[in-house]
């Protein structure tokens, strides 16, 4: 018992010992960022793809309420239900590239 707290006294009382309660960590400090001859194109085609996609959405979802209103007045039972399905993916899909640039942006600006 005695040599167990002896090396845990010596292994105290070292003057190298650097715990992670200290407020120098073994961890060096680092501000990660990107060139902004690298960020500032990024940011562009981001911006540019994501409105592409949404506006794109946006089309397919009025063709799918398009094929929605032929599909009923004209009794194509089919043809209104793919407009439906038309309707739903395109509000799924708007959903996902809102939130997948969003948050690709923002890993973006938390970097610089």
């Amino acid at each position: 018992m005695s040599q167990i707290l002896m090396n845990l006294h010596t292994l105290a009382a070292d003057p190298g010992l650097v715990t992670l309660a200290d407020a120098v960590g073994p961890v060096p400090d680092f501000d990660p960022s990107l060139p902004e001859s690298v960020n500032t194109p990024v940011k562009t085609i981001l911006a540019w793809t994501a409105g592409g996609g949404l506006a794109l959405a946006v089309l397919g979802g009025l063709t799918g309420w398009a094929l929605v209103a032929i599909g009923h007045n004209t009794e194509r039972a089919p043809m209104a239900a793919r407009g439906k399905q038309g309707v739903l993916w395109s509000l799924i899909g708007a959903g996902g590239i809102g939130l997948t640039s969003s948050l690709v942006l923002a890993v973006f600006k938390m970097t610089s």
